[in-house]
């Protein structure tokens, strides 16, 4: 069976894992050099980082905009910061924010907002610099927890604010295994950024586990054995290892403090070197689907964008868990990506009565499904042959 999911590894990197040769300030340099930002600041999540950087810039209390479409454990982690979040609906058409209904919700009140590049489209550089310029007590922080170095125009979306935030667990684009990063040109702010850390972080040292883990993941999402696994998925005997949040709670995992070790430091320093070797794969990957899908899918496919990263290669259609259901009989395993409203949710509703409308998130959260994108062409060919006979 293809699993939806895969992380971007192999062998050398399992063997890293073990041998954990790498520091994590070898990593940090790694990071930073590859995307081209002065300065790099691990953490054991990327909602850690986003939790301590608006610690670290002073931000308490305040209005933090976001889009309504995200991962839901941006929005805890800005709650359990001190802030409020201010959701936003969905750009007509496309899946990233709105930008003039965020400028609307800007008050006197707003310090931030988290301008995100959903599924790897990048977010729109002009008209955010634009709002900026009209808003300059807002600072822009840009979540890259799906973009990592995508281009609007061909200026990087990770560098159009005061920090970056990225996600590195073995669902992203590259992995660490476990960890996040937080990418910065201010070295003021980077130091604000190490001192916080370091007074709350508590240092990695669980190595073998870690490497074990990853060993253990990716030969569960391997298609000889994932079929083995999706049964036992079937059965709720993993659910505590998948599923990653409660509704009706603002939580982060008891982990969240704990950082990451040289295993982890040493497959990002490899990741780092075959970064744009892998976002060329899913980038040809996407095009072929493209090809591949148009004609019997044509109304149904994303639309390709010079400078997306293509965390997820994405359908919108009428009945997804239907989709899902025929494609899993033909050996295929399509994804729900964001099916939630977090506005919606038990755990958001008092605090953000008032806000909304988000018809367009909800139309996202309806419709979507994620094709594997980490297939070599001959899976996605055969990928593309089950989709267009399912119709």
């Amino acid at each position: 069976m293809i699993p939806r999911l895969r992380p971007p590894t192999g062998l050398r990197e399992i063997a890293a894992a073990f041998a954990a040769r790498s520091s994590v300030a070898d990593f940090e340099r790694a990071f930073a050099r590859t995307f081209g930002q002065a300065e790099a600041v691990a953490f054991p999540y990327g909602r850690t980082g986003l939790l301590v950087l608006l610690e670290a810039l002073g931000i308490r209390g305040r209005e933090i905009v976001l889009p309504a479409y995200t991962c839901v454990v941006v929005a805890h982690a800005i709650v359990l910061s001190g802030n409020r979040p201010v959701f936003v609906d969905s750009e007509a058409g496309g899946f990233n924010m709105d930008l003039d209904k965020a400028e609307a919700a800007i008050t006197p009140d707003t310090a931030a907002i988290l301008a995100t590049s959903i599924h790897g489209y990048p977010v729109d550089l002009d008209r955010l610099a634009a709002l900026r310029a009209r808003n300059p007590h807002v600072r822009i922080i840009q979540d890259c927890a799906h973009s990592f170095a995508a281009e609007w125009n061909g200026a990087p979306v990770h560098k159009a604010g005061v920090a970056a935030v990225f996600g590195l667990n073995i669902s992203k684009v590259m992995t660490s295994v476990f960890g996040g990063m937080v990418t910065t040109d201010d070295p003021e702010l980077a130091m604000r950024l190490r001192s916080l850390r370091d007074g709350r972080v508590t240092a990695g040292g669980r190595g073998l586990g870690r490497a074990l883990y990853l060993a253990a993941a990716s030969m569960a999402l391997s298609p000889p054995t994932f079929g083995v696994v999706q049964r036992i998925a079937e059965l709720g005997l993993i659910d505590r290892f998948v599923r990653y949040y409660d509704e009706t709670l603002i939580d982060m995992p008891t982990d969240h403090l704990a950082q990451i070790g040289r295993a982890e430091a040493s497959v990002g320093v490899l990741q780092c070197a075959a970064y744009d070797g892998i976002v060329a794969h899913r980038r040809d990957i996407a095009a072929f689907y493209d090809a591949a899908l148009r004609p019997a899918l044509s109304a149904n496919l994303p639309p390709l964008v010079a400078g997306a990263t293509y965390s997820h290669y994405v359908l919108g259609v009428p009945d997804p868990l239907r989709l899902v259901a025929a494609a899993r009989t033909r050996g295929v395993e399509l994804g729900r990506v964001i099916d939630y409203c977090i506005p919606h949710m038990p755990a958001y509703r008092e605090m953000t009565a008032g806000q909304g409308p988000f018809d367009e998130t909800c139309r996202l959260n309806a419709s979507i499904v994620n094709v594997p994108l980490w297939v070599d062409r001959r899976r996605a060919a055969k990928v593309a042959e089950i989709l267009g006979e399912i119709g």
